[in-house]
């Protein structure tokens, strides 16, 4: 079974909404609105070397695919699989990408052969894998700023997720890094 990775940039009041542009009235409060401390980032260079797929919404395929190619740093990315859950887009451009549409795919995925799937922004594709009892880990970076309004991790009717703290840091421009795995009831 292959273990799904949840990873965000959030802010103190769990908002993920464009954390480095966007439509969000404080786009790019990440890169904007934070020192940047190199060391906060390190978990982003860990998950590529880990990371042997990527699973993304709709919204965060359109943000990321006309833009990803050309990055190098973004190479490793762009040549391994990508998932989109979509059930309107049809023939994605982006190298190597498959659509799946619904999480009954991205549960059948998830029983495939084959490492992590990382998802990188897509907050309502993570609630619903939360909901479904798809996420086996969260990576978050916890950001000092209230934003106050956007999309959220969390939806305000979740059912409830116990989480196991696994790794934690906190850095000098006041970033936390929290890695969680999702705890499972025992049967």
């Amino acid at each position: 079974m292959r273990p799904i990775v949840v990873t965000e940039f959030v802010s103190l009041d769990g908002v993920v909404d464009s954390p480095g542009g966007g439509d969000h009235p404080h786009a790019g409060w990440t890169f904007e609105d934070v020192p940047f401390v190199e060391e906060a980032y390190a978990i982003k260079g860990r998950e590529m070397e880990t990371a042997t797929a990527l699973l993304l919404g709709r919204r965060s395929y359109d943000e990321f695919a006309p833009v990803w190619p050309s990055m190098e740093e973004f190479a490793t990315y762009n040549a391994m699989p990508k998932y989109v859950v979509s059930s309107t887009l049809r023939d994605p451009e982006w190298t190597n990408t498959q659509v799946l549409r619904g999480l009954d795919e991205v549960a059948a995925l998830k029983e495939t052969e084959g490492g992590e799937i990382h998802v990188h922004g897509s907050a309502t594709l993570a609630q619903g894998l939360l909901a479904a009892g798809l996420v086996d880990r969260l990576h978050l970076l916890t950001f000092p700023l209230v934003l106050g309004s956007g999309k959220r991790l969390f939806a305000d009717d979740a059912d409830k997720v116990a989480l196991t703290l696994v790794e934690h840091a906190a850095y000098a421009n006041g970033i936390q890094l929290s890695v969680f795995d999702v705890a499972r009831p025992t049967t």
